[in-house]
């Protein structure tokens, strides 16, 4: 007869990455303790995001008003009418606030990664919110600050035959969007190119609570048969 290979007893590791909870579940090694600061530490960086892009949309306003292209208007006595019926200003008011939103996308993303360079959800959400908020703020500077919106004072201010600049306008108002959507995609694209990069796990047989034990290579390695044999 042969003695039963019963294995040795085996000790339980000092620090088992899988062990139970007291409720039961399995924990994932090393999350458990780092998402709760982490996360509020990004929540409040994407507000300070927030506050500073929306607070940038005054200096889009002021450029605004100072490189739209101005629409004349004249008046006979009685009737306002455009000086130039085939004129693009109106259109140019439109482009040029486009551009410099996707030119102020640009700038913020950039911003945002350098100061923080990692991407994350909240700072995405930051980045669309306070651009949509800053081109909200640039349009309503841009107006306040234009040409008055009292077209018929402005005409008889003129006098008859006169030109004047009609109030600037943003007539196509998806423009809105060109900030928000120029942010998000540029910050999207530089974490994804120069963000750091996660290091891969390496899984042993310590990870799962397991020990090594070497395995019989030949004849001269099997347990010696009991006296019994």
């Amino acid at each position: 007869m042969t003695a039963p290979l019963t294995p040795p007893h085996q000790p339980q590791p000092e620090h088992d990455p899988w062990q139970k909870s007291p409720s039961g579940a399995t924990p994932w090694p090393g999350t458990a303790e780092e998402s709760g600061p982490g996360m509020r530490a990004e929540v409040i960086q994407a507000a300070l995001v927030v506050l500073l892009v929306t607070v940038a949309g005054v200096l889009l306003g002021l450029l605004w008003v100072w490189l739209a292209p101005r629409v004349p208007l004249v008046s006979d006595g009685s009737t306002v009418f455009l000086k130039d019926s085939e004129g693009e200003e109106a259109i140019g008011a439109d482009g040029v606030f486009a551009l410099l939103g996707l030119a102020f996308g640009l700038v913020s993303a950039l911003a945002v990664f350098l100061f923080r360079r990692r991407g994350g959800v909240p700072l995405v959400i930051a980045l669309a919110v306070g651009g949509l908020l800053g081109s909200l703020v640039a349009w309503g500077l841009g107006v306040w600050l234009g040409p008055t919106d009292d077209v018929v004072a402005a005409a008889q201010h003129a006098g008859k035959g006169v030109p004047f600049d009609a109030p600037l306008k943003l007539a196509a108002k998806g423009a809105l969007l060109a900030w928000p959507v120029a942010a998000m995609l540029v910050h999207l694209g530089v974490t994804a190119v120069f963000g750091p990069r996660d290091p891969e796990p390496v899984w042993g047989a310590g990870d799962y609570g397991m020990a090594s034990h070497p395995l019989p290579s030949g004849p001269g390695d099997r347990p010696q048969d009991g006296p019994g044999a």
